[in-house]
């Protein structure tokens, strides 16, 4: 039995011996044929690096050098940072700390960086300091020219849409100006019973002939009024269980100068010395009339300064920011984490594409498109010149003043209309109470319209209303007399017999507004407008899909609107150099639409 264990042994360490001997013998083989110096591999043929090269060799980086200092240590080349972000973006890479990571164990990062190992604080650096929106949108048209030259885009013609993308900044960290107006009005009441006190403290005590002092005269803050009623009316709702109003009417907080309260309080330091009272601050010392009203004025005052501030970081133009980034909007998205309606802080982000290429983008804070389109047709004309013809976008960019610029700079509008799909019912058709289905007529150079009864109304009255720096005229139409008309109930807007027999008809109507719509109508309802409209959906909300559902691109990782530009225009530099790449392997090839096919 022992023998036969002896063996065992010895046939185990003999087969144990031959495979060690085996790999080693593989190992010393394998290691004469393959070297595996990084210098003798190499990248596929058609890597997306090489693209990136090819675009690189062509474009000026003279603007970005100029934001590099050549003082202090050289640091790394900023055009091979700039290679490195883009391709980056390129592989859907936005990570500071991946891209780091990359740079050291991807075969293309180490191409692009010749060995080095840059570190995350080289990438914020550069992408902080030394590379600008400027730059950037200087590098994207010295491509979009390239472009041009081989025939891909004409800069002719633009598609725009527009997305809400989430920003760095926490969820409920937010400031809103209806709860401030609530807060403002209910401390400017605060301050006035101050004031009050503050005079009864002088008369009583006769301070003020003593000291030379006249009594406070309490500020006045224009459109309180309006606030202070809608407070009032959101107080009688939440009795009958209503839906409260909204309180954002904007105010002007500079009238109510906090440096008023600052001299009554040093009115009454003045006092307290002239009269030998001290302040006093330590625990079981009782404090002074004078000095509980000089603290009481002093934390007003710092509330004041506080809603001051709000509103300056506010503006005008919005009616919410968040704490944590005091340029991102709150708005409502589509992802609803609460599945509430809840708002989530945001940067409206638009794009404007031509043949599936990224042309323009544009950050805004505004929750809607329609101050946006402006400033992208602005942003082309400086980049490109006068070579804009045709801009196709949906209803949200259709406003008078929008379409009025487009007719201004001879540019084709195919914007759809917000009633675009109401004007195809019967209801619109068939609507007697609307202007464009009566029938006009012109007497002596007077345009009058006549009703469905056959009644004339005439113009009465001209009015106007300015918004966001544009002035909207409209021109009011009546009829003198609408006694007796069988139509009133259809006519008339929450027409009552019972209350309302005597009222006529009134209607206004912006001509100017109405043509522009009729115009724009009239161009995406032609075969050419129903293909552009085509094209748009597929382009621009096909890069929007892109990007969030596949690249999973669903908040900035910066903070305040030029970091969060800059960051979406890499990504947007990436995208178009990836698509540049499949033009040039022939993955994609120019859209021209499907000819016959019916669009929204």
């Amino acid at each position: 039995m022992a023998n036969d264990n002896h063996l065992f042994s010895v046939t185990c360490y003999n087969v144990t011996m031959q495979k060690q001997d085996y790999y080693n013998e593989f190992f010393e083989k394998g290691q004469q044929k393959i070297n595996f110096s990084f210098f003798e591999l190499h990248l596929p043929d058609d890597d997306p690096v090489y693209s990136l090269k090819k675009v690189m060799e062509e474009l000026d980086f003279s603007g970005l050098l100029a934001c590099c200092s050549d003082k202090g240590r050289t640091g790394y080349n900023p055009i091979m940072l700039y290679a490195v972000v883009t391709y980056a973006n390129m592989r859907g890479v936005r990570a500071v700390d991946r891209i780091v990571e990359l740079c050291e164990r991807d075969l293309a990062f180490i191409w692009l960086t010749k060995g080095q190992k840059p570190k995350r604080d080289a990438f914020y650096d550069f992408k902080s300091k030394k590379l600008t929106g400027e730059v950037l949108d200087e590098l994207n048209y010295q491509f979009l020219r390239r472009l041009k030259r081989e025939g891909l885009i004409t800069l002719k013609e633009l598609f725009i849409d527009g997305t809400k993308i989430e920003a760095n900044a926490n969820r409920y960290t937010f400031v809103w100006r209806g709860s401030i107006n609530y807060h403002l009005a209910g401390l400017l009441d605060t301050i006035d019973t101050l004031y009050a006190k503050y005079n009864t403290l002088l008369h009583e005590n006769g301070y003020g002939p003593k000291y030379d002092l006249g009594d406070a005269q309490m500020f006045l803050i224009e459109g309180m009024e309006k606030v202070r009623r809608v407070i009032d009316e959101n107080r009688k709702r939440k009795l009958t269980k209503h839906k409260k109003l909204s309180n954002n009417t904007v105010i002007e907080i500079d009238n109510c100068s906090p440096l008023e309260i600052l001299k009554l309080q040093k009115n009454l330091v003045r006092i307290a010395e002239g009269e030998g009272i001290s302040f006093v601050h330590s625990k079981g010392k009782q404090k002074s009339e004078i000095q509980k009203l000089y603290e009481e004025l002093e934390e007003c005052g710092n509330r004041l300064m506080g809603y001051k501030e709000c509103f300056e970081i506010m503006g005008k133009d919005r009616n919410s920011y968040s704490k944590t980034d005091l340029e991102a909007t709150f708005m409502r998205m589509k992802e609803d984490h609460m599945l509430n309606g809840q708002l989530k802080p945001a940067y409206n982000v638009q794009i404007a594409v031509e043949n599936y290429f990224i042309i323009h983008g544009y950050v805004s804070n505004d929750r809607t498109d329609y101050n946006t389109l402006i400033p992208v047709l602005e942003k082309h004309r400086k980049a490109f010149g006068e070579t804009l013809e045709e801009v196709t976008a949906d209803s949200g960019y259709c406003s008078e003043k929008n379409l009025l610029y487009l007719k201004q700079n001879g540019i084709a509008s195919y914007i759809k209309l917000q009633d675009h799909e109401k004007r195809k019912t019967c209801a619109y058709k068939e609507d007697i109470s609307k202007y464009y289905n009566m029938t006009t007529r012109v007497f002596e150079d007077e345009h009058y319209y006549l009703c469905h009864d056959g009644r004339e109304l005439r113009y009465i009255r001209t009015e106007s209303k300015e918004q966001d720096g544009y002035t909207q005229t409209w021109e009011v139409y009546g009829c003198t007399d609408c006694s007796g008309c069988e139509h009133k109930a259809r006519c008339l807007y929450k027409y009552d017999a019972e209350k309302n027999s005597d009222r006529n008809k009134v209607m206004k109507i912006n001509e100017q507004w109405e043509a522009l719509k009729e115009a724009s109508n009239a161009n995406i309802q032609s075969e050419k407008g129903i293909l552009k409209r085509q094209i748009r959906s597929i382009q621009t909300e096909g890069h929007f899909g892109d990007i969030k559902e596949n690249e999973n691109f669903r908040r900035f990782n910066y903070r305040s609107s030029e970091k969060v530009y800059k960051e979406f225009m890499l990504y947007a530099m990436g995208r178009n150099i990836n698509k540049y790449h499949r033009f040039l392997h022939h993955e994609i090839e120019k859209f021209t639409g499907k000819a016959g096919q019916k669009t929204a």
